[in-house]
């Protein structure tokens, strides 16, 4: 009879138990520190990850800053930024008449898109199989579907190396390419 008991009142125990320790892992949580904001014109902490990054790039020399930084641009697919001058800009000299047709400056176009128009019947495969390997996530079917909806764009916004290196590669497998 007793046991009978014991067994019946065991579960219960058992959800209280529980219960228990769910309510004081969520008072341990809720009694961690909290952070302060900081004020506005105040420096803002810093993550000690970013610490060691900033103290690890300030013992490079200028050759060691020059190679991250053309590492960065490239893996980040950053344009190149103009150069500023070291003293900032010079007072300007008195202005001397221009023609109308010389005062606008040329922009200089950054970024590109590579457009293919049409292609070799004859090498469909071979480019079917180039536009798997080229764009990144495809997969034949994906590619063939690809290249069957010419013309289409096939990548917007990169650099010009990027373009022309996918300009070559694709016509060398028979398709007609435009960079815009």
């Amino acid at each position: 009879m007793n046991t009978m008991r014991i067994m019946k009142t065991l579960p219960r125990q058992w959800r209280s138990i529980s219960r228990c320790s769910v309510l004081s892992q969520e008072i341990i949580h809720a009694a961690s520190p909290m952070t302060v904001p900081v004020p506005e014109g105040g420096q803002k902490p810093v993550s000690s990850k970013i610490e060691k990054l900033v103290s690890e790039i300030t013992t490079l020399n200028l050759l060691e800053v020059s190679e991250l930084s053309q590492v960065l641009k490239k893996r980040l697919n950053l344009p190149d930024a103009p150069l500023m001058p070291a003293g900032g800009f010079a007072a300007a000299a008195p202005a001397v008449p221009i023609e109308e047709e010389e005062v606008a400056p040329k922009a200089v176009k950054t970024s590109f898109t590579v457009k293919m128009s049409k292609f070799d019947e004859k090498q469909k495969v071979a480019l079917i199989k180039e536009v798997k390997s080229l764009l990144e996530g495809f997969n034949l079917v994906q590619a063939k579907k690809f290249v069957e909806s010419v013309p289409t764009i096939v990548k917007a916004d990169i650099s010009k190396d990027e373009a022309e290196k996918l300009k070559v590669a694709l016509t060398k497998v028979g398709a007609v390419v435009e960079i815009e």
